[in-house]
């Protein structure tokens, strides 16, 4: 079972969570439900090298899929997730529905959660 760390106000998560409910391989985590969730999030996110990027950008790294394997992707595609229709992104790389070198523009117009405001 591939497990998604989303949050309810991270508007990145958004077409995640609805594709993904509806998947039984899927396990949604929303680190904003209890702060049991939020703290098991943030050990993975603080300690993976995955993560790397998004921390250096002040990115809070969601949506993220934690792998059966253990290893963790920003790609919806790549975790088995199809985003496609509805215009959605299928990589989310990192956290803001584009790569986390900010080369989306819409992403970085979305409302955000990231600490400088560019992105979840």
């Amino acid at each position: 079972m591939v497990k998604i760390y989303v949050m309810e106000s991270c508007p990145d998560c958004t077409r995640v969570k609805e594709v993904a409910s509806m998947d039984r391989r899927f396990e949604l985590v929303d680190i904003g439900e209890h702060i049991h969730k939020l703290k098991e999030f943030l050990r993975l996110r603080d300690t993976r090298e995955e993560f790397a990027e998004a921390r250096r950008l002040g990115y809070a790294g969601i949506p993220a899929f934690l792998m059966p394997d253990g290893s963790v992707t920003f790609s919806a595609a790549e975790a088995g997730l199809d985003l496609s229709g509805a215009g959605a992104s299928a990589d989310l790389r990192g956290a803001a529905s584009a790569d986390l070198s900010g080369g989306n523009e819409e992403a970085t117009d979305a409302a955000s959660c990231s600490i400088d405001g560019r992105g979840c």
